[in-house]
């Protein structure tokens, strides 16, 4: 079932994981939606992510769901861009994603069925 899960980057600025390999390079709500759907919908993210930890087999591959249907638009509202991804995705699997993706500037401010 569909899940929709409403987002906030208060600073998008701020929005950068630690490691630049898969962090958000957005400037903009859509590059923001476009990049995170990106990473719900294709395994490249995640594999890309595994190969380079230092032991991938050891690597829960439950991280690595994918959502071929999975949404994620965006409004910029002021300084804020406000994101809403619609998917199948575990919410755990989308906050790993988030974390790498915004490190810990991103809120989850809603859940609800899609």
């Amino acid at each position: 079932m569909p899940i929709r899960y409403y987002i906030s980057l208060k600073h998008p600025e701020k929005a950068r994981g630690s490691d630049a390999a898969f962090s958000f390079s957005a400037h903009g709500a859509a590059e923001f939606a476009a990049q995170l759907q990106d990473a719900l919908r294709n395994d490249g993210f995640f594999q890309r992510w595994k190969q380079a930890q230092s032991d991938p087999d050891a690597v829960d591959p439950g991280l690595g769901a994918c959502d071929p249907g999975a949404t994620v638009t965006g409004e910029q509202h002021n300084l804020q861009i406000d994101l809403i991804a619609v998917t199948t995705i575990p919410g755990s699997v989308l906050k790993h994603r988030l974390r790498l993706l915004a490190g810990n500037a991103w809120e989850l401010r809603d859940v609800s069925t899609a």
